[in-house]
């Protein structure tokens, strides 16, 4: 398993390098199969935000789902530690999920038509250099940041892979990776759609109908 830390706004020193390792490597004890952690530490300069100013964003790699976890606070190390007690909490129950399919689900006879499955390629994440001008990223994982115009706004967009999936999927996979929204494409339809948190207990869908012109 690869434990990769980088700094945005940051340096990372050896002592919070060896801490974030050290406490990385339990991801094996819910998921053997992990690739990869990713740990981004970022920097927030704005003296008005010095209680959230050090965030970390923790991602696990492997061959199931993606999972995420991040948490701010004033201080490094415990905005590690709370992202860390979130992705903890998500591979228990990645690690649950699984376990309850296999024990219902139904094994099917080999087949010699089936194909083999395709093996995974997980892309590299190191991050591009900020463009002059917004354009679309071409790899997939890649960050890519731009400038808009004059302005201070800074625009990071990010590629993915998008795998066709049910609305069911596409929540679980939002709460895997922490965010309040996720898009997919929908399996049966096609259509790309958007998952998202509402109050309580319920989520909202939107679906886009694409008119090519």
């Amino acid at each position: 398993m690869d434990i990769t830390v980088v700094g945005r706004n940051a340096e990372i020193s050896s002592r919070l390098r060896n801490y974030i390792e050290e406490k990385a490597t339990k991801v094996e004890q819910f998921d053997p199969r992990v690739q990869r952690v990713e740990v981004e530490v970022t920097h927030e300069r704005n003296p008005r935000q010095a209680d959230t100013a050090e965030r970390a964003e923790i991602t696990v790699i492997s061959k199931g789902p993606i999972i995420r976890a991040e948490a701010t606070s004033s201080d490094r190390f415990a905005a590690f530690d709370i992202a860390m007690g979130k992705l903890t909490e998500r591979l228990r129950r990645a690690r649950d999920r699984k376990k309850n399919h296999r024990r219902y689900a139904v094994v099917a006879a080999p087949s010699a038509e089936a194909p083999a499955p395709e093996e995974v390629v997980i892309p590299e994440t190191d991050d591009a250099p900020i463009e002059d001008s917004p354009s679309a990223p071409t790899k997939h994982g890649v960050a890519v940041e731009a400038q808009l115009g004059d302005s201070p706004v800074i625009v990071r967009q990010k590629l993915y892979e998008a795998v066709p999936m049910t609305v069911d999927e596409a929540l679980y996979q939002m709460e895997l990776v922490g965010h309040p929204f996720y898009l997919f494409i929908e399996k049966a339809s096609k259509q790309p759609c958007a998952v998202y948190h509402r109050h309580g207990w319920t989520y909202g869908v939107i679906r886009l109908d694409a008119q090519v012109l």
